[in-house]
């Protein structure tokens, strides 16, 4: 496999968690029925350009079909920070009536239903027929297409162009990240700019958060690989700022390289310097994340059969990608986890990819009342344990098992 970006010879292993399903390819009754299909899920890390990423065996139409069953807008958690943002962005730039907003990969409209309350237009893209729909019914302005030059040019043509584009966690999504990053120096205008937030690589690493590992997810990104990409096709990183969201992310700032007018910010800089310092640029920096995350995944397991053992039950909370790829990597069946509940009603009633386990509404737990509540969401774990502090009501206990397990009484 070549580099996704320079077309490099990968070599350097960064972990291999075996094979799996789409992590969003949940199951109804009639395709539980019928085999599943398995992509191995190995990623490799590029030695010149530094860029991680997935091995290269699911086309991008695969993953993100009619039937892709995430929506963005159920946690208030993230649906707080996406207000945030969109205040920030339009005191910081200035965004009026006068401005145009997109984003790429708008999904159920989460984050623009905030930049339509301002009375900015806006123009939303993405593909997914069902997201797209929510974000329509909305009343937000949609393009179902994917995202590349070729769009960008097309909504350039029809005066689209942007004061501000904004991309949140679907610059690792993407299969071409050099097409993908060089529409935005197409669709931006002049002065425009571009955000874009994405997990970061130390973070992952550091932490052993592999189960956001899985195939949607093309790219596993540091800024120092950012910084090249974006330099290689048009754009300039200005600025960027760590955020505590999906474990570790950043949120990176960028403009057209000929036309841009906004300062470099040092921390752009020191933050590149902190990433050499921590040895990203070098192979020994990405050994032993496969021993860590065996260790995490061997600790779930004993866990779960420990629990069978003593005749206790466990359910989980929140049908996640990122809970799908821990449960294909151990082995997990309803043997082990009768079941999970999810509050998006697009989940509820299938099952979850490779596991098989049924997704059932939140209000099921009330009546099966669990020993244990594993929550798959390790991200917005704060957030669960409050909504469903019933389950301490029946001497029930919440457990969480990335990025080291722990029982929380």
């Amino acid at each position: 496999m070549k580099c996704r970006h320079c077309g490099s010879n990968l070599e350097l292993p960064l972990v291999d968690l075996g094979s799996a399903p789409p992590a969003n390819a949940y199951l109804t009754e009639q395709t539980l029925m019928a085999p599943e299909k398995w992509f191995p899920l190995r990623v490799l890390v590029c030695q010149q350009c530094w860029l991680v990423q997935t091995e290269d065996f699911a086309r991008r139409e695969e993953l993100f079909s009619a039937e892709y069953a995430y929506f963005s807008g159920f946690s208030s958690t993230w649906l707080a920070h996406c207000q945030r943002y969109v205040a920030d962005m339009a005191k910081r730039f200035e965004l009026g009536a006068n401005s145009h907003v997109v984003e790429v990969a708008a999904n159920d409209g989460y984050l623009l239903q905030y930049v339509q309350a301002r009375d900015i237009p806006c123009t939303g893209v993405e593909p997914t027929a069902g997201t797209a729909a929510a974000a329509r019914a909305k009343g937000i302005p949609i393009v179902e297409d994917f995202f590349g030059v070729r769009l960008a040019r097309e909504l350039a043509t029809q005066g689209k162009q942007a004061d501000l584009i904004t991309a949140n966690n679907v610059l690792a999504h993407v299969p071409d990240i050099n097409d993908f990053v060089a529409g935005f120096a197409v669709l931006l205008k002049p002065q425009g700019v571009a955000t874009f937030e994405f997990t970061h690589l130390l973070k992952l690493i550091d932490q052993t958060l592999f189960d956001t590992i899985y195939h949607e997810h093309f790219s596993y990104l540091s800024l120092t690989a950012v910084n090249r990409i974006f330099a290689a096709n048009g754009l300039t990183v200005f600025d960027v700022e760590e955020l505590p969201t999906q474990g570790g992310s950043l949120r990176v700032f960028a403009q057209c390289s000929n036309t841009g007018q906004h300062s470099l910010c040092a921390k752009v800089d020191e933050l590149l310097e902190r990433e050499a310092r921590a040895g990203m640029t070098t192979p020994h920096y990405y050994a032993g994340f496969q021993a860590r995350t065996d260790r995490v995944k061997n600790d779930f397991l004993a866990f779960l059969l420990e629990a069978k053992r003593r005749g206790k039950s466990v359910a989980a909370y929140g049908a996640a990608a990122k809970g799908n790829t821990l449960m294909n990597y151990a082995g997990i069946r309803p043997d082990l986890i009768a079941f999970v509940v999810d509050r998006n009603p697009a989940k509820q009633g299938k099952y979850m990819p490779g596991s098989r386990i049924p997704i059932l509404p939140p209000a099921v737990l009330s009546e099966q009342r669990p020993d244990y509540l594993l929550v798959l969401p390790w991200n917005m774990a704060d957030e669960v344990l409050s909504q469903q502090g019933k389950v301490r009501e029946w001497g029930g206990s919440f457990v969480v098992c990335v990025p080291k397990l722990s029982v929380i009484g």
